[in-house]
């Protein structure tokens, strides 16, 4: 058991120094508008040793409190979709965990994908390691959105120009707004800033993929730390 130990938080180390270079790399890519292919592999890697820490713990667990399991069922740590598949699988996967250790069968329960927007990450983590274990690497689409905000003395505001369209006789901050531009008239009491928001987002994972990588990393690190203490 120590070694998985040793192993867990090797490979957390690891993760956190994979991540500060895929964030270096992911930010030239976007200057480039192209994905490296290289980026690629270290993400598919990435992901694949936060999975093993996962899959690590899975195994501390079963041995533990599972004596019942047969040793040579295929197991996983559970992320699953809905309440069913969990009570399901839990079962088999980690026969009595229930009885055997309820909190940590209720912590399992808690960290799921459709407990709330909070978990959510974890599905979605869940399946881009397994798209990219399974199939080819992954696609990331290169996106870009614009805000526009202004500022002005007592406050700003800010909006997403596809999606409000002004007509006449509207003012911001005490200017009006050019219904052909859909900005305020240039006025010495303003700062008129257009902004243009640059991501990739995983083919099929409508998320930022860097949001997705980093909130993974943090993710996984407090589950293992918080599942270290009944193992």
């Amino acid at each position: 058991m120590s070694n998985r130990l040793d192993s867990i938080t090797a490979l957390l180390k690891r993760s956190k120094q994979d991540l500060s270079r895929i964030e270096e790399e992911y930010n030239k890519s976007l200057h480039s508008k192209r994905i490296d292919p290289n980026l690629k592999i270290d993400i598919k890697n990435y992901c694949e040793n936060l999975r093993s820490v996962l899959d690590y713990l899975a195994k501390d667990i079963r041995d533990k409190y599972c004596p019942a399991a047969k040793s040579n069922d295929r197991f996983y740590f559970p992320i699953l979709p809905d309440t069913n598949q969990f009570v399901s699988l839990i079962q088999k996967w980690f026969p009595d965990l229930h009885n055997s250790c309820h909190d940590l069968y209720a912590y399992i329960e808690s960290i799921q994908p459709y407990q709330s927007e909070k978990t959510k990450w974890i599905g979605l983590f869940n399946k881009l390691n397994n798209e990219n274990k399974h199939g080819d690497l992954v696609e990331q689409i290169r996106t870009e959105s614009e805000q526009i905000e202004v500022v002005f003395q007592g406050g700003s505001v800010s909006w997403n120009p596809s999606s409000v369209k002004f007509g006449s006789g509207v003012y911001i901050g005490g200017v009006p707004v050019n219904p052909n531009t859909q900005l305020p008239i240039p006025h010495p009491s303003q700062k008129v800033e257009i902004i243009t928001w640059v991501d990739f987002k995983f083919r099929g994972i409508n998320v930022s993929a860097l949001w997705l990588l980093k909130e993974s990393n943090t993710g996984i690190d407090n589950i293992a730390t918080t599942i270290q203490k009944w193992i």
